[in-house]
């Protein structure tokens, strides 16, 4: 294989394995290293993303969450600030989630799909996630 066909087939996987999707108010991308990041739509610094370590990790988490959560209860996984109104947010948007936005001022989100998901235990709602 010569050096430009190895170099277009580099980009070529890494194009397969990164994906961004951008939504109304926010954007989910699957990274080269496997992570998932949930970022605001627009913005450019650190305070407006979360890093999960997968996208299995943001679903354990909306799991855990109750069937009508706000930030408070995102908070309580140990996401800080307006990342926790982000992933509100995030959840909602993605078709991913049965979920939907239930009120805009507080913001809080109400899951919509079949069985109920909520919290199964207080450790589990209160479990921390790694830092960013």
């Amino acid at each position: 294989m010569s050096r430009s066909d190895a170099a277009e087939l580099q980009d070529a996987v890494g194009d397969a394995l990164t994906e961004r999707t951008e939504f109304f108010r926010t954007a989910g991308e699957y990274r080269e290293d496997g992570t998932y990041e949930v970022s605001r739509c627009g913005a450019d610094s650190a305070g407006n993303a979360k890093v999960f370590r997968d996208f299995e990790e943001l679903r354990r988490l909306y799991d855990r969450l109750p069937d009508e959560f706000d930030a408070d209860d995102v908070g309580r996984t140990g996401i800080t600030g307006s990342r926790r109104h982000m992933i509100v947010r995030h959840v909602a948007e993605h078709s991913a989630f049965d979920c939907e936005i239930a009120s805009r001022k507080p913001l809080r989100a109400e899951k919509t799909g079949g069985e109920s998901k909520g919290t199964t235990s207080a450790d589990d709602a209160t479990a921390e996630l790694p830092a960013d």
